[in-house]
């Protein structure tokens, strides 16, 4: 097994994910099993009861782990699997170690951080590097391990030493560091400042782990002189050098990094046995990029929201719609719209924003109401979903966004005025959105119906079944305390709410679809975390084409945008899709008639 860890320096959010993620890219298109493990220094024991305003969304995996959002990161670029596991937070560590030593297992020793905690770090990551991640079931060869926060925060301390100890246990051949620094350029001058860069290296090199690779994150090319100056201060050589700058696309990055050799120095320094056949992979992913670039059409989705200010609030949302953008080859546009200012409240009080935020949402092209909790902003979701509803705008609603669109339509249309969420008002005489039985609302973290969850399609004629290849059924991941009231599926339906889809028990309301509309689909899980670049989630797919104008055209030729097979995969055959050593088509995808 190989060892790769990626530290960060100067400040946290640096890009770390996109470049772990990236240099397991570059290698798994050399043929290598890779897998990836992201360790959080923070106490949670997962990140199940954070607000996305503190680390960004909350990333779900099959297995129900709530994670950090690097995790999805991972999943799309490798296409890979993982397990809650593969995300380490210091308070899984101490629980663990605690466990253990409330029954007894340290035989009375005084249990402290050396050498307890750090050893506890090292068999967790060497036990869940052998964790097989794709689906023919081979252990990985490559061990991706990404360190959250800089180096010098205290709480990371331990997993520093960790891994110091590490570098010795599993032989130098075997393991090597990354470390992601910034370099600034100050506006003033404009001139790129090696100083952060050789602080945090010296910081690093003092708690006992010697970078291999510098990748220095910059807004624009590192000149050369400042790579001789990092190279000189930071006791590396020049090629150990690797500028990461600012690109307009993240799928640029791996070719970024194959450019500057990162994969033959890899290959030297890990004694990796590479396949030395042409990168296939990467020629996918430079076409995929380029294309991004050559984009003429436009589409603007507003993603009517609560945490609107944080772009990384809906990471996977945002992700899930440019990768069906690009399915179509239409540019996207994502009008951020905070739902309370489309409130009558925000009428009274701040006028501005109330009219700037309907201007945004009577100008897109669809409506995109995403999942969330609590309260606030959830009635200018509802006013969105009414708007889309009755001026035939496509659009989509994503767990609580679903629920909404039921309340929205039980309110206005089945004249149920207080119609609501027992979440929001536990006293309304029509609850259409109620507890699950499973819920513990005494206990916040991991209590939810959480992972991957299957949803049988009831019907033939749905427009999602058909959207996802005419499948009986879809697994997806879920996410949610609350559910549609069954008892009251009868009134819906009679007035042209179809629930397309539920559970295998046939007792949860899974999809939901609007007669006579466009494109109006509500579904109870989260389409978004199983999206990949070049295989689009189906309901997000749907969105874009019904926003372009194309889902009518799109239905008739039996949901294909090409001919030939679009979404022969970037991936390698080990995932399922096709091999790097098959012919590739060309990645081209006809504009679509407007029939």
């Amino acid at each position: 097994m190989k060892y790769i860890l990626v530290t960060g320096g100067v400040i946290s959010g640096i890009g770390k994910g996109i470049i772990a993620s990236s240099v397991g890219t570059i290698l798994k298109s050399c043929g290598l099993h890779v897998t990836a493990i992201k360790i959080d220094p923070y106490i949670n024991i997962d990140a199940g009861t954070f607000s996305p305003y503190e680390h960004g969304e909350v990333f779900v995996l099959d297995d129900g782990g709530e994670v950090d959002l690097d995790l999805g990161n991972y999943e799309r670029f490798l296409d890979i699997r993982l397990t809650k596991d593969n995300n380490l937070t210091t308070g899984k560590i101490y629980q663990s170690v605690i466990n253990k030593e409330r029954r007894g297992d340290y035989l009375g020793k005084t249990v402290q951080v050396v050498p307890h905690i750090t050893d506890a770090i090292q068999e967790w990551v060497v036990k869940q590097a052998k964790v097989p991640v794709e689906d023919d079931g081979v252990e990985p060869e490559v061990c991706v391990i990404e360190l959250g926060g800089t180096v010098g925060d205290i709480e990371s301390m331990p997993f520093i030493e960790a891994f110091r100890q590490f570098q010795f246990k599993v032989k130098r051949e075997n393991f090597c560091n990354i470390h992601v620094s910034l370099i600034p350029q100050p506006s003033t001058t404009g001139e790129q400042k090696t100083k952060p860069t050789q602080n945090t290296v010296r910081e690093l090199r003092g708690l006992g782990l010697s970078p291999d690779l510098i990748m220095c994150r910059c807004a624009t090319a590192l000149e050369n002189s400042v790579k001789e100056k990092i190279s000189m201060f930071c006791h590396v050589e020049p090629e150990q050098v690797i500028c990461v700058h600012d690109v307009s696309s993240i799928y640029k990055v791996p070719l970024l990094l194959e450019q500057q050799g990162v994969c033959g120095f890899l290959t030297r320094r890990l004694n990796m046995p590479m396949e030395t056949r042409p990168r296939r992979m990467l020629t996918k992913w430079k076409e995929m990029s380029d294309r991004s670039d050559r984009l003429l059409e436009h589409c603007s989705i507003a993603l009517v929201g609560k945490y609107t200010k944080f772009s990384d609030s809906y990471a996977s949302v945002i992700k899930a719609l440019e990768h069906s953008a690009l399915a179509i080859s239409h540019k996207l546009e994502v009008k951020n719209i905070d739902s309370a200012n489309l409130e009558l409240s925000t009428l009274q009080e701040e006028p501005v924003k109330y009219h700037e935020a309907w201007q945004k949402l009577c100008s897109a092209d669809g409506v995109l109401v995403p999942g969330g909790f609590g309260v606030r902003g959830t009635e200018g979701k509802i006013q969105a979903i009414n708007w889309a509803r009755k001026q035939k705008k496509p659009f989509l609603g994503v767990c609580l966004g679903m629920q909404l669109a039921v309340c929205e339509f039980a309110r206005n249309t089945l004249g149920w005025a207080d119609a609501n969420s027992t979440e929001f008002n536990p006293d309304t005489k029509h609850p259409v959105v109620i507890d699950m039985p499973e819920h513990n609302p005494g206990q916040m973290g991991g209590t939810m119906r959480l992972g991957k969850r299957r949803t049988i399609f009831m019907t033939n004629n749905s427009v999602l079944r058909k959207l996802y290849g005419d499948a009986e059924y879809v697994d997806e991941r879920h996410r949610h305390r609350f559910e549609v009231n069954p008892e009251l599926k009868s009134h819906f339906e009679e007035k042209g709410l179809r629930f397309v889809g539920q559970d295998v028990e046939g007792e949860r309301m899974e999809v939901i679809e609007l007669d006579d509309h466009p494109y109006f689909v509500g579904v109870q899980y989260h389409p978004e975390f199983t999206s990949r670049p070049i295989k689009p989630s189906p309901p997000y797919l749907g969105l874009l084409l019904a926003a372009a104008g194309k889902l009518p055209g799109y239905l008739v030729k039996g949901c294909q945008l090409s001919p030939r097979d679009t979404y022969s995969d970037t991936y390698s055959d080990r995932s399922g899709s096709s091999s790097p050593d098959s012919e590739i088509s060309e990645l081209k995808m006809p504009s679509l008639s407007n029939e």
